[in-house]
């Protein structure tokens, strides 16, 4: 398995909306495995395929404790949300260290692909409702800061550069052959 770069906000390629899935083959597989890794060691509850410069639609969750319980969710669709909304603080593996209230569905049962290309429906409530619907704003093209007020995105945004410049400049400012910095997010 490898280690997938995790693309920062506010990388343009984040708002590419995903197509999808059509062939359920050993790639597909070996992109669930690397992702799912990616996510645990960041770590995250959940990663979609655009965060990793993959634009289909894919995603893996795993809200549990243990990290033990791998879902993957491939052409997910919403089909239900509940009128009950929720604020929850949200983070984001392509927005690391930030953490800010985002309004919800406090259910929403969702159909999907697994991967076998098997469909299946699921209902989900608390954190896995909220990593789903997370999650499928990416897919959609859309980081969760784009809820944010304007004046709270703006200055994620100059944020999330100046780390990202001072990650470039610790990178090319390492001597030849010495370890780089990774450039994956972190939660």
């Amino acid at each position: 398995m490898t280690l997938l770069t995790i693309l920062r906000y506010p990388d343009k390629r984040l708002n590419k909306v995903a197509k999808p899935v059509t062939q359920f083959d050993a790639r597909l597989k070996k992109l669930v495995a690397d992702m799912a890794e990616t996510m645990y060691e960041a770590p995250g509850v959940g990663l979609a395929a655009t965060q990793v410069d993959q634009h289909i639609q894919l995603v893996v969750i795993d809200t549990s404790d243990e990290h033990n319980q791998l879902q993957v969710f491939i052409n997910l669709e919403i089909i239900w949300a509940s009128e009950e909304r929720k604020v929850y603080e949200e983070g984001c593996l392509s927005v690391p260290g930030i953490y800010d209230g985002v309004e919800r569905a406090a259910q929403v049962r969702v159909r999907a692909l697994d991967l076998q290309g098997q469909p299946f429906e699921l209902l989900a409530d608390e954190l896995l409702a909220v990593c789903i619907q997370h999650e499928m704003d990416h897919l959609l093209g859309k980081v969760f800061v784009e809820y944010l007020s304007p004046l709270k995105r703006n200055r994620i945004k100059i944020r999330m550069q100046k780390e990202e410049r001072e990650i470039e400049r610790s990178n090319s400012s390492a001597p030849y052959g010495a370890p780089r910095r990774g450039r994956t997010g972190s939660q």
